[in-house]
């Protein structure tokens, strides 16, 4: 009988084990997923869901625009102007505009453009519901803090000497 060879890679891992590094690993005792998967991009549809990836870009405009109009009421409550609401809703409005100009290809996808005025006025409406901010305490002047003092004493050593 041979002796058996063990490579520094395998002693490496088995040092790690007889150690407990593998343990509590994410996963650890769930099935590995190895069934054949019927879809050749099973592997991307993995990466996106593992990492969670924003697909949004990869969808064609019609389907890009519709989802985006689900969620900008939401986002514009948080813009800190009504100038900026205008100019976010009137952006989409014209990218709407422009997608109708061009041709459709796929399943239709009907996106209508949103009201400026009713998007600026319920912006309006989540404003004066917020409560109103609590003042920010006055910052100390910069001839209150230590490094003044300092320079405050330093001068008095230098008259008595």
């Amino acid at each position: 009988m041979g002796a058996q060879y063990e490579s520094w890679v395998e002693r490496q891992i088995r040092e790690a084990q007889e150690r407990g590094e593998f343990d509590d690993l994410p996963g650890a005792g769930k099935p590995l997923r190895l069934e054949r998967q019927p879809d050749e991009d099973w592997w991307v549809r993995g990466l996106i869901e593992r990492e969670r990836l924003d697909m949004t870009a990869a969808l064609p405009p019609q389907l890009a625009l519709r989802k985006e109009a689900q969620s900008l009421p939401d986002q514009l409550l948080h813009e800190p102007t009504e100038q900026a609401v205008r100019e976010l809703v009137e952006d989409f409005n014209a990218r709407v505009r422009e997608c109708w100009s061009r041709p459709m290809h796929g399943p239709p996808v009907v996106v209508r453009t949103l009201d400026v005025a009713e998007m600026v006025e319920r912006w309006r409406r989540h404003r004066a519901r917020r409560p109103a901010r609590a003042a920010a305490p006055a910052t100390p002047s910069r001839r209150d803090g230590p490094a003044r003092r300092w320079i405050g004493a330093l001068r008095g050593l230098r008259r008595r000497g």
